[in-house]
């Protein structure tokens, strides 16, 4: 669980530092920074299973597509800035086991990592550049501390004490020493007081961090931060992805692009993990599927997944209340996307940080707030214990929609701005994360912006004209009373006027 991300120097996030929860809504127009943020995320989670080059190539560049390592440090102008420094704060799983099947046991679970990287300019200039490792870092934080890390609301002896646990006297499980050429990253031993010998490697040649490589012999507490910053995933759930009819082989996993559907489903029905239990109960899982299905369309029956024996291929199924079976194919892409996020809210499996952008693509509005508590729901619920019923997952949003923005809890929600700043008399245009007053973000420590009633207008009013000045218009009712008459748009009906806020 990812709790804090501090970003300097990737594209347009500079001095960026926001706090999480288990449930995020980073609203904001397009432009602002919401999607590098989640850019930046992934860069992270991709970081921890690739080597650098690889993993800088995975993320998409302002065009939409991957390139130049370049492009992923700030511009201004013609000038790039010559680092990229991470801060991730994260709560990881308490034991898990490493790619050979080793198992690892943390010796804490709230860890720190610190991640700067540099660009390299090839000796042949005619070839691109590459990354490099200028500092790497995972250290502990005390349990004494957590009160000031953990600020989101919580019960403290029950979901803190189960996710938070662990003493460690030496502070780093991955360290850097000296600085140029002749630094040196190192991985301690996962050990008490003493430590043993760190293992050593040349800072400046690797191809990818000291993380990325690390196996529960050597160190569990660090090969663990490695699985929870791989389970950061970016879904996009396309839906020519999830209408696609699976084979008896496809992964049981959901995939990013929502491939996998139907095997995931029918795999999670005649499973014991989706409740618990000691048989696999195929009925009851369709039936919890069907019941929040049927939150978003009104004419579900039964949800099920058909399994061809002949061709060996899984299809999902949707049955309407007059018995008419309708295959994915026939579904619509927001019922499948809905269908895709009760899955995941039924997996147990499915852990770890989801990031989705504008989840409300192909849903009718009137049906926002049904998906928007499923997507609530499968993030972890900080005042209750930690079971497989309410596993270390945690969901984060992206949206520019008015519709979500007025349905999400205020103290989930984070708004995303571009703002000015000097920096070594340059003025840079860098992206901005506030938080609404009097909720848990808006007391914490480093004190961030706090977003003001117009900045939120756009999202409760969202009908304000652009060309107009609303203060004007209210000093002048008969010029505010002919552009509403000439404008004819629905929210100028008088009829319909009690049905809108009242924002004054």
């Amino acid at each position: 669980m990812l709790t804090r991300l501090r970003v300097d120097g990737f594209k347009n996030l500079v001095d960026v530092d926001v706090r999480f929860g288990p449930f995020t809504c980073i609203a904001g127009a397009n432009g602002t920074g919401k999607s590098n943020l989640f850019d930046a995320i992934h860069f992270l989670s991709a970081l921890a299973d690739r080597t650098l080059q690889d993993a800088a190539l995975s993320v998409r560049d302002e065009e939409g597509r991957s390139g130049d390592v370049r492009t992923l440090f700030h511009r201004v102008g013609d000038r790039y800035k010559d680092r990229i420094c991470f801060e991730a704060e994260m709560i990881v799983p308490q034991a898990g086991a490493d790619d050979l099947g080793q198992p690892a046991k943390a010796t804490t679970t709230f860890l720190r990592y610190v991640l700067t990287l540099g660009y390299r300019q090839e000796s042949n200039h005619l070839r691109p550049g590459s990354l490099e490792i200028v500092r790497e870092e995972l250290s502990h934080i005390r349990q004494m501390d957590v009160p000031k890390h953990i600020l989101f609301p919580n019960r403290a002896g029950t979901w803190r004490k189960d996710a938070i646990q662990g003493r460690r006297a030496v502070p780093h499980y991955i360290s850097t020493k000296g600085e140029g050429e002749g630094r040196k990253i190192c991985l301690h031993q996962d050990r008490g007081i003493g430590g043993g010998r760190p293992q050593e490697r040349a800072g400046n040649n690797l191809p990818r961090t000291v993380l990325s490589i690390v196996n529960a012999a050597e160190s569990p507490t660090a090969t663990l931060a490695r699985l929870e910053m791989r389970s950061w995933r970016l879904l996009l759930l396309e839906p020519a992805s999830l209408r696609k009819p699976d084979s008896f082989t496809s992964p049981v996993r959901l995939g990013t692009d929502g491939a996998n559907l139907a095997a995931t489903l029918y795999h999670l029905a005649h499973s014991c993990k989706a409740f618990g239990r000691d048989k696999p109960e195929p009925e009851a899982v369709y039936a919890a599927i069907s019941n929040q299905l049927a939150e978003l369309i009104d004419d579900v029956g039964q949800v099920s997944v058909d399994r061809d024996e002949k061709r060996e291929l899984l299809t999902v199924i949707v049955t309407d209340r007059n018995g008419t079976p309708l295959p994915a194919k026939a579904l619509s892409d927001g019922t499948l996307r809905f269908l895709a996020l009760a899955t995941l809210a039924l997996d147990p499996q499915a852990t770890g940080l989801l990031c989705l952008e504008e989840p409300e693509n192909g849903i009718h509005p009137l049906r926002i707030p049904a998906m928007l508590r499923l997507l609530q729901g499968i993030a972890t619920d900080p005042d209750m214990r930690l079971t497989p019923d309410n596993p270390l997952r945690q969901v984060m949003i992206n949206t520019h929609s008015p519709v979500v923005v007025q349905q999400v809890p205020e103290d989930s929600l984070v708004v995303a701005e571009l703002r000015e700043i000097e920096r070594n008399g340059d003025i840079l245009k860098t992206a901005s994360f506030g938080c609404v007053p009097d909720t848990w973000r808006a007391n914490a420590p480093e004190k961030p912006r706090t977003v003001s009633r117009g900045d939120l207008l756009g999202y409760l009013n969202p009908t304000v004209r652009e060309d107009e000045d609303e203060s004007l218009l209210a000093e002048d009712p008969p010029r505010r009373a002919a552009t509403r008459k000439s404008s004819k748009r629905i929210i100028d009906r008088a009829d319909l006027h009690p049905l809108f806020s009242n924002l004054g």
